[in-house]
């Protein structure tokens, strides 16, 4: 497998920085509405819940995928316990599930409505390319504010903007997110049982698997199947 096709289903977890200079959002607590789903794996369930109020075309994705039975049977083969457990996309060959066509980047969205990349929190894997998620996704296990949108101030043109010590001034927000790449990450749901799971996974012992070098569990964690529980 190529470097860019590696970089592909990965975080690019060394491409953005401790930007935190994070909003202050409201808690998420449970909705009647949200969708509920359990993650069955080989050491246990994981009970989530969906957020389609605030990300609605990525729950709308992740739904359809779970409809698809795409995830039973794949592995959650990128693992580090101080960051996030990332899976969906292979099975325990590390063969490549088929993905549909990516979808629309929705992370500010989800921030403004209060979706932060918070422990135990699930957010979408992706490529630099921000509009680049398809299946895969990963369970914060830690908070992870670096991996939420930057601020960016009101207004376009946005009249001033500094970022890494470099002042940007009546700059059309569209380019300055496309030119600073400060879209983050899409959270859209989180773990409302099993982080005891979630735990056991992340503290699994890792090393090279398939065509990863690193962070892959010795021992496969198999996602068994997603399905929807209400």
């Amino acid at each position: 497998m190529t470097t860019n096709l590696l970089r592909r289903h990965c975080l690019n977890f060394f491409s953005t920085l401790a930007l935190s200079a994070a909003l202050c959002m409201p808690a998420i607590g449970q909705t009647q509405d949200a969708p509920k789903l359990k993650i069955a794996t080989n050491q246990g369930d994981i009970l989530i819940e969906l957020y389609p109020d605030k990300a609605p075309k990525t729950v709308a994705n992740f739904l359809q995928y779970v409809k698809d039975k795409h995830y039973d049977g794949t592995i959650f083969h990128r693992v580090i316990p101080n960051f996030m457990i990332q899976g969906g996309g292979y099975d325990a060959q590390y063969k490549e599930r088929s993905m549909r066509a990516p979808i629309q980047h929705e992370g500010r969205q989800a921030m403004t409505a209060g979706l932060k990349n918070q422990t135990g929190y699930l957010a979408m894997a992706r490529t630099n390319d921000p509009h680049s998620a398809t299946a895969q996704f990963f369970i914060n296990t830690v908070d992870n504010a670096f991996l939420d949108p930057t601020p960016i101030p009101d207004g376009d043109p946005v009249k001033r903007f500094e970022y890494r010590g470099q002042v940007y001034e009546n700059v059309p927000r569209e380019n300055l997110l496309n030119a600073l790449q400060l879209f983050g990450y899409t959270v859209f749901g989180k773990v409302t049982a099993g982080m005891d799971v979630v735990n056991k996974i992340r503290t699994t012992p890792t090393g090279m698997g398939g065509p990863f070098r690193t962070d892959v569990p010795k021992t496969p964690i198999t996602i068994l199947s997603i399905t929807l529980v209400q």
